[in-house]
């Protein structure tokens, strides 16, 4: 079920008090058009109706797509060791609860990025797993390493034969595409399969750079 309030929230830069409808949980099969509007920035966004400010409401938000056999929990938080605590937090309370049960088979992911958030949805809706994904990004990245700690890569689309990429420079305000063959993720991913990586999850993951990382190094799952 999608879940939602209504919230009064103050304009940051001209104090303007207005009303929002702040999304808690999105379910894909009772709203679809919902998550059309989540994927274009229509969701959690607020828009100030007097100086037009905007900025993304710090809401968490539980996605659930059934058909995916996908869910995303999204938590927006910077700091490293609050994120943890929240990883930890989600994991007792589904174990607790006999949620995992429920969710046998299913790619349960935690996440503090909203921008993670949409390309985890783009990643699945394209029949792909992350975890190749990341992989893969992470050599984007790697073929300029020197500038690898500067730039941030994200999945953007399948496209016939290809994986486009979008790898955003922070330093030289740059944006830089990427084509990879979908054979070559093929390769990836069967060969992460076979080293004991799994294609769904045993309990909520946090699939990013650092992940892939721990694969490179011979760390399956």
């Amino acid at each position: 079920m999608s879940i939602n309030s209504k919230q009064q929230v103050k304009c940051p830069k001209c104090g303007n008090i207005s009303d929002i409808t702040v999304w808690h949980s999105i379910t894909v099969g009772d709203s679809r058009d919902l998550k059309e509007d989540l994927l274009h920035g229509r969701v959690n966004i607020f828009r100030c109706p007097e100086c037009d400010q905007t900025g993304l409401m710090p809401t968490p938000i539980l996605y659930h797509d059934e058909r995916e056999r996908l869910m995303l929990s999204f938590s927006p938080c910077a700091d490293p060791i609050e994120a943890s605590r929240q990883y930890d937090k989600i994991r007792k309370s589904s174990k607790e609860s006999g949620e995992l049960e429920r969710l046998k088979e299913y790619n349960l992911r935690f996440i503090t990025d909203f921008n993670a958030l949409l390309e985890k949805i783009l990643i699945f809706d394209a029949g792909l797993n992350d975890k190749a994904v990341e992989v893969i990004k992470l050599m984007i990245l790697s073929q300029e390493i020197d500038k690898s700690e500067q730039r941030i890569c994200r999945f953007g689309k399948k496209d016939g034969g290809a994986l486009e990429f979008m790898v955003h420079d922070t330093i030289e305000n740059q944006i830089y595409t990427s084509s990879v063959p979908v054979e070559s993720y093929d390769t990836i991913w069967k060969s992460l399969l076979e080293s004991g990586v799994k294609p769904y999850s045993f309990d909520w993951e946090t699939v990013d750079g650092a992940y892939a990382t721990r694969l490179l190094n011979g760390f399956n799952n």
